[in-house]
């Protein structure tokens, strides 16, 4: 599994097939052992004597002087182990070896080790080194693998810096808020082999006296006054019985803290967890930090923190309306409470006993066989008189038995109680968990809406667990739309099963199936990762009807639900006109003026074989091959001469499609060697008259349809220090956009 941005190639990253990537360095030799996980292979290392042992990458890369970057790689064997960054002048001079901390023991289990550094003012090239420390005499053996080069990994939208997250720089980016000292340390811990944001380094801190203890990250980031974020951190207490916390801060424009929200770590063991904690940005707030800490802690009690993120909270539900806090428990009960009866509320615990979202779950006990009346806080909807909105609950029965009526009660602006829809009663089902909805129309006046449940125990005591809370408007479960003027469809299926897969295929008359495809190649059994997938189609045809079927299936290959889309047709357009689209990179799509249409040839691989005393001679022949031909378009101006050679420019396969009339249908194209001639008028003239050399080759099946994948401005501010940072790393302007930096 190749590691996204990695320098390395791939058989230097994973050691298939060989070790034509690396070289020892020092007091070893190397051979290829087996048992990794990226892949069999490994580099063994095998001391030649008492000492440190090293080897190296065999080739160095290019780097920019003052840009960070990360080398990491998974190591096992009988020493303590370390991995380094060697930076090397433009003559493959070494100036310096950037070193991970030593891991703290030794440990046979594969184990995340990392390093990240600035390139130092001399540097031109890098290259990796990796280290045993002290085998104790010759033939003590050590392996590594799964070895990345590159940018420091970050969490696409994390508001914090890549060196905040993973702690993996010399300079931390963490510093002392109360009682403690800090410092960077590298326990041997496992983590899997395709999670490439946790590992290495994490920030120790030691409690410096018996009482609370926390600390902070460095930097202020800019957060959205209204906008909800989420806060989160491994965490690895002490014992099990401590009480570890993170903490998201907010605070106003002069640096001024605002307000804070806290949430416990209830911690099964001594591992590494991820807590969670959320909140709504003040109407004051300019800033926020991510805190974390022990509270009555003891002298010299160590707690650990890897992977800090704060960033933007996403619903659960595509469209829902309730906070994150509210709808998946990772703090506590948020804004629920008991409006009736006996029930009673918590968060469960300990960490990841169970649950639909993350890590804990709500649970509703009932010590007595009657009713009581659970209800949410109230989320505003809006001006929403006469919309429809579902309100949606997973609930699985721990103990005793359930009878449930589901509801959404209804509120004005100024808090009146509308009334309540409700459902049938109903047993809650069993076993396992559930995902319980109803549907309900907004009366008049109503912006404000809480999701209410009538629980009634039918034994004493009864235990039940909810989770995963969400409220969203009910829109249309399919949805496709036409762009004439770019020539493309959206498609649009929501409430699809989360962690199933899909297969979407067009259909277009006649019956005939083309896959659709997706950020990651063709929907043939594509992950589904949100309720709702959105599909933009720019390989659909012109002027042709179509219509869109998927089908999901669970884990198992049992199908789960089909969708078929309406019909829809993109115009096909000025017939004088057709489109060169680039598969891949849509934004590259043209649509440019055709000159003249190919003169198709076949051409065919055939030996002839002239036998003696016969005029006939015999004929071997191969497949006829595909369509050649020479296509002529014109660009009327600067803008779309540019734009053409920014299309070809790549040599993708691109899609050439004409409007139905031509005799020609829609084709992927090989382009061979282009010629841009001028259109015969003055010298000042735009037009240009290009002649597109073509061979018809099949689809495209790996290449995915490039997205930024949620990246944004905050990621660029959080890896870039100025403006002359992001110009050295990125080429382009579409670079700096998918954050493909230069090497």
């Amino acid at each position: 599994m190749a590691i996204p941005g990695n320098l390395l190639s791939a058989t230097t990253e994973s050691l298939d097939p060989s070790l034509s990537g690396w070289t020892a360095k020092l007091n070893c030799s190397i051979s290829r052992g087996t048992g990794g996980r990226n892949g069999d292979g490994t580099l063994r290392l095998s001391s030649s004597a008492a000492g440190e042992m090293q080897a190296r990458t065999v080739w160095s890369y290019t780097v920019s002087v003052g840009q960070e970057y990360q080398a990491f790689c998974d190591a096992a064997g009988t020493v303590p182990d370390r991995i380094g960054l060697r930076w090397l002048t433009a003559a493959n001079t070494e100036i310096s070896i950037s070193w991970s901390v030593t891991t703290s023991s030794a440990s046979a289990s594969w184990h995340r080790i990392s390093v990240s550094d600035y390139a130092p003012a001399t540097a031109a090239r890098v290259q990796v080194v990796v280290s045993s420390v002290s085998p104790a005499g010759i033939g003590v053996q050590h392996n590594y693998e799964n070895v990345y080069l590159g940018s420091p990994m970050r969490t696409t939208g994390n508001l914090l810096s890549a060196d905040a997250e993973g702690m993996d720089a010399p300079t931390l980016a963490w510093q002392v808020d109360a009682n403690c000292s800090i410092a960077r340390q590298t326990p041997p811990v496992t983590w899997p082999v395709d999670w490439y944001w946790g590992g290495g380094h994490v920030l120790a801190m030691t409690v410096t006296a018996g009482g609370d203890a926390s600390v902070r990250t460095t930097a202020l980031s800019s957060v959205t006054p209204g906008q909800e974020y989420i806060g989160y951190a491994y965490l690895n207490p002490p014992t099990a019985g401590s009480t570890t916390w993170v903490e998201l801060r907010f605070y106003d424009a002069s640096s001024a803290l605002i307000t804070s929200e806290r949430a416990n770590l209830s911690a099964p063991g001594t591992g590494y967890y991820r807590q969670k904690v959320s909140r709504v940005a003040p109407s004051n707030a300019a800033y926020a930090r991510l805190a974390a800490g022990i509270t009555a802690g003891t002298a010299a009690q160590v707690v650990r923190i890897d992977g800090a993120v704060i960033m933007p909270a996403a619903p659960l539900r595509e469209g829902s309306v309730v906070p994150f806090a509210d709808a998946s428990f990772e703090a506590g009960v948020a804004g629920w409470t008991v409006v009736s009866g006996v029930a009673t509320l918590a968060r469960l615990t300990p960490w990841g006993t169970d649950g639909l979202d993350s890590h804990y779950a709500m649970t509703v006990t009932s010590a007595t066989a009657t009713t009581s009346v659970i209800r949410s806080a109230k989320f505003a909807i809006g001006a929403a008189e006469g919309l429809d909105f579902t309100a949606e609950l997973g609930a699985k029965v721990a103990s005793g038995g359930w009878t449930l009526t589901r509801g959404i009660r209804w509120y004005s602006a100024t808090n009146v109680d509308l009334g309540v829809t409700t459902t049938a009663a109903g047993a809650v089902p069993t076993p396992d968990w559930w995902l319980l909805s109803l549907q309900g129309t907004a009366p008049a006046g109503a912006t404000q809406a809480a999701i209410e449940w009538s629980l009634t125990a039918t034994t004493a005591p009864s235990v039940l667990r909810v989770d995963k809370a969400s409220l969203w408007q009910s829109l249309p479960l399919d949805d496709v739309a036409a762009h004439d003027d770019d020539a493309y469809i959206t498609v649009t299926f929501r409430e699809l099963t989360v962690d199933s897969t899909v297969t979407m295929w067009r259909v277009a008359e006649g019956g005939t199936r083309t896959l659709v495809r997706g950020p990651d190649g063709l929907l043939d059994g594509a992950s589904v990762t949100t309720g709702t997938l959105v599909v933009e189609d720019y390989e659909a045809p012109l002027g042709v009807p179509v219509y869109y079927y998927a089908e999901t299936k669970n884990s198992s290959g049992a199908t789960l639900e089909t969708r078929v889309s309406d019909t829809v047709t993109l115009a096909a357009g000025d017939v004088q006109y057709g489109w060169l689209k680039d598969p891949g990179y849509p934004a590259r799509n043209v649509h440019v003026m055709i000159a003249s249409a190919p003169d198709w040839q076949r051409p065919i691989q055939q030996t002839a074989h002239r036998v003696r005393g016969s005029r006939a001679p015999i004929i071997l022949s191969d497949v006829r091959g595909s369509l050649e031909g020479d296509l002529s378009v014109y660009t009327w101006s600067d803008d779309e001469r540019q734009a053409l050679h920014y299309l070809l420019d790549s040599g993708s396969v691109l899609l050439w499609q004409a409007a139905p009339g031509h005799g020609v249908d829609d084709m992927y194209v090989a382009v061979g060697q282009v010629t841009e001639a001028r259109g015969g008028g003055i010298a000042s003239d735009e037009l240009r008259v290009w002649t597109l050399p073509l061979v018809q080759v099949d689809m495209p099946t790996t290449i995915g349809v490039a997205s930024s994948a949620g990246r944004t401005g905050y990621d660029v501010l959080a890896e870039n220090v100025t403006g002359f940072d992001v110009l050295e790393s990125y080429a382009t302007g579409e670079d700096l956009l998918f954050g493909r930096r230069s090497s």
